[in-house]
């Protein structure tokens, strides 16, 4: 048992919970916990202080999520080996002085926390996946297996109903997007992208010698009235859109899907994080409203990491066909490994306990980017890692930059847009920061910067 002065007062105003992480994390910091040491268990620390078994667990679960500890399968609660980063003092770094990303406080977006994927699961998926039997010639629609693993996934998580014959495997969203491009585009051909929207959709359509055209989008999302006539496949992001985090409501999902009938379009759906949502059920994808006109694209690189390379496309079987020959032309085809050990996640529900789990670890974190950044208008906070803070587009390109010289990194606006910019703005990503902590310090020298340009 550990020998420290811990005490919770139930005539406190702050819940026990909260008390018994101060002063925990407290210890921790300072070195009366060391790295390595063993905690006791919930049970036997809760008879100690005369508390509910939840008090602690809830402290536990708390501490662990922010980093400061780590459960190890059949041994216990240790305290993790954690580098605390002292606060910012001093003058500011010279400009370029802190290019590199390493020892900042990494604020960009579009980087799931990974921090929780060395399970004793996710090691026996790989460990399995690499005995899996080579073939010299892999099947361009990816392992029957893990086809039928996804479509029963996407079923059950986002209301997309399907059959294997629908679902390809990709090697994440933008290669499924380039694929469906490669297969039925010219270069030339006029494609619509939400302005602002998701550059690396940008790079992959422009890469295929198509001519982007800019779409605006509002708080709700695409603005489907303004679609010209004449667009061979619009890109959008209809349960979150990227980056101000907008919602396309159900008349506007009709309208587009009519407008894509109409016009003879295709819409290519990006649904790269419709796992985490944090106010209420998300929408069930667009592709279940129109499955003829839609090709639903997905990608485990929010959800896991974008190093296992495993994404899928779902669209009408003769779409699937076409574009599973395509690929084979082109040579692209994903890692078999990786689909087999997606295959064993799949199937044996790691991956959804998995899910869960990081579902309610980024709430905590979008809770605490909410209160470390109050006072500042903040917009797409109800789903996936990112917020957007509302600012001009010149009071972001400062803010970032004096953000950087203070050791934080964040990402503007301004990278969004493919044309002039229409809403300017800090994107600030909760998953890279190693825990709360990080992300707390992080936010407050981005609020701390914001109040000294208004008191000037």
């Amino acid at each position: 048992m550990i020998d420290l002065p811990l005490v919770v007062d139930r005539g406190r105003g702050e819940p026990m919970s909260a008390q018994l992480v101060g002063q925990l994390r407290a210890a921790m910091r300072e070195g009366r916990l060391a790295a390595g040491e063993r905690l006791p268990s919930s049970r036997a620390l809760a008879g100690v202080l005369g508390v509910s078994r939840t008090v602690v667990t809830e402290a536990y679960e708390q501490l662990y999520a922010e980093g400061w500890l780590e459960g190890r399968h059949g041994s216990g609660t240790f305290v993790s080996a954690i580098t605390v980063v002292p606060e910012p003092a001093g003058p500011a770094p010279a400009p370029g002085a802190a290019e590199d990303a390493a020892g900042m406080v990494d604020l960009r977006p579009g980087v799931p926390w990974i921090g929780a994927l060395d399970t004793p699961a996710w090691r026996r998926a790989w460990r399995l996946a690499a005995t899996v039997e080579r073939v010299s010639r892999p099947d361009p629609h990816g392992l029957p297996g893990l086809r039928a693993a996804l479509a029963d996934h996407v079923r059950r998580g986002r209301g997309v109903a399907c059959s294997a014959e629908r679902v390809l495997v990709t090697r994440g969203a933008t290669n499924g997007l380039d694929m469906l491009a490669a297969t039925v585009l010219r270069p030339g051909d006029r494609v619509g992208v939400e302005e602002p929207g998701y550059t690396g959709a940008k790079a992959v359509l422009a890469g295929r010698g198509l001519t982007l055209v800019p779409c605006p989008v509002d708080g709700h999302g695409l603005v489907v009235d303004a679609l010209p006539g004449d667009l061979r496949l619009v890109y959008t992001t209809p349960s979150h859109q990227y980056p101000l985090g907008g919602v396309l409501p159900v008349p506007r999902r009709q309208a587009l899907l009519a407008w894509a009938r109409r016009t003879g379009a295709l819409v290519a759906e990006d649904d790269y994080d419709g796992e985490f949502r944090y106010d209420v059920a998300p929408l069930p994808a667009l592709y279940g409203l129109d499955p003829e006109v839609v090709v639903y694209l997905g990608t485990t690189s929010k959800i896991l990491t974008s190093d296992v390379g495993v994404g899928w496309l779902v669209a009408r079987p003769d779409l699937v066909t076409a574009i599973a020959h395509r690929r084979r032309d082109l040579n692209d085809r994903t890692a078999v490994v990786p689909q087999e050990a997606m295959r064993l996640l799949l199937e044996r529900g790691d991956l959804d306990r998995y899910v869960r789990r990081m579902r309610a670890e980024y709430a905590r974190r979008r809770a605490a980017v909410a209160e470390a950044l109050g006072g500042l208008r903040l917009r797409g906070d109800t789903a996936g890692l990112h917020v957007v803070v509302e600012t001009s587009p010149e009071e972001a390109a400062r803010l970032a930059e004096a953000a950087r010289r203070r050791g934080v990194l964040v990402d503007t606006l301004r990278r969004h847009h493919a044309g002039p910019e229409r809403a300017g703005g800090l994107v600030i990503g909760y998953g890279a920061a190693a825990n709360l902590t990080e992300l707390r310090r992080g936010c407050a020298v981005i609020r701390g910067l914001a109040a000294e340009r208004r008191d000037r």
